[in-house]
């Protein structure tokens, strides 16, 4: 079994600075987005087809009557058992050697499926226009930097991180570190967890969170949509075998014809011969 391999975000080292988003940028040569003023620290509501990595902040009393001022690094979680790979039509969302999800530009069709269906809302489309003018859209999210990590390095915004707040490793030890942060910290935050959300198998970007998930605007129990697994695992194969039973019936009717075609034809011939 191929190794595998996840980010981790510890939210309680984070100090806000943002160089996760311009790293992020940077690397993935996005354009810059002009913003209306969201506070000191909050540049982005949320992702965007143009900014993969956002930095939240959030103003939080906790369980002692106290002002925690929380930060959250928010991107793709990339899922094992990601609902936009389920629902593209296209087969344009596909999963890595290293476990992470990611959109073929080429095939996308922007249909918009995997917008709708992602329990995390990461994924976006950006709107494009052709040499003619006319419109057309792409689906974009982060990528987790793999085509930095094809090459042995690590995710942009991991290597820019000054306050080893994100790591990149192999998923058992990542899960272990985790789990010995949160009993680290337990005392300081009752509500310590480990998010790593098993409705969608699991996730390539594992949080320790100081407080329940949805402080953070995080769903508590994300799962993959039914009709998301009713698309994928039932409609289409099934879709996938009937077409193949018809093409396939189409076929021996055609082979068929063709056979009895020749069989009466060859019997007009020797009739004719026998005439003679």
């Amino acid at each position: 079994m191929a190794t595998q391999y996840v980010k981790y975000v510890d939210v309680t080292k984070c100090d806000g600075c943002r160089a996760c988003m311009v790293a992020c940028k940077n690397w993935n040569d996005l354009p810059a987005e002009p913003q209306e003023f969201l506070g000191s620290e909050q540049s982005h509501i949320n992702v965007t087809a143009d900014t993969w990595n956002v930095l939240q902040f959030v103003e939080h009393e906790n369980s002692k009557g106290g002002l925690d001022y929380l930060f959250r690094h928010t991107s793709c979680y990339h899922c094992v058992d990601a609902a936009c790979e389920k629902v593209c039509p296209e087969s344009a969302i596909s999963y890595t050697e290293f476990g992470t999800v990611v959109i073929d530009q080429e095939q996308c069709v922007g249909c918009g499926y995997c917008v709708q269906n992602c329990p995390f809302d990461v994924v976006q489309l950006k709107t494009y226009k052709d040499e003619n003018g006319k419109e057309y859209r792409k689906a974009h999210k982060c990528t987790m930097c793999t085509d930095r990590l094809e090459e042995g390095l690590q995710p942009a915004c991991v290597t820019t991180c000054h306050t080893e707040a994100m790591e990149f490793g192999k998923k058992e030890d990542i899960l272990k570190k985790a789990e010995q942060r949160v009993n680290e910290i337990k005392d300081r935050y009752p509500n310590a967890m480990v998010y790593n959300p098993q409705g969608v198998g699991g996730t390539h970007t594992v949080y320790v969170l100081a407080e329940k998930p949805s402080v953070y605007g995080m769903p508590e129990n994300p799962k993959v949509p039914t009709s998301a697994v009713l698309w994928k695992d039932y409609a289409q194969p099934i879709g996938k075998a009937m077409v193949g039973g018809v093409l396939m019936a189409l076929a021996s009717a055609y082979v068929g014809n063709k056979y009895f075609d020749k069989k009466n034809n060859q019997a007009k011939e020797d009739g004719g011969d026998s005439h003679e």
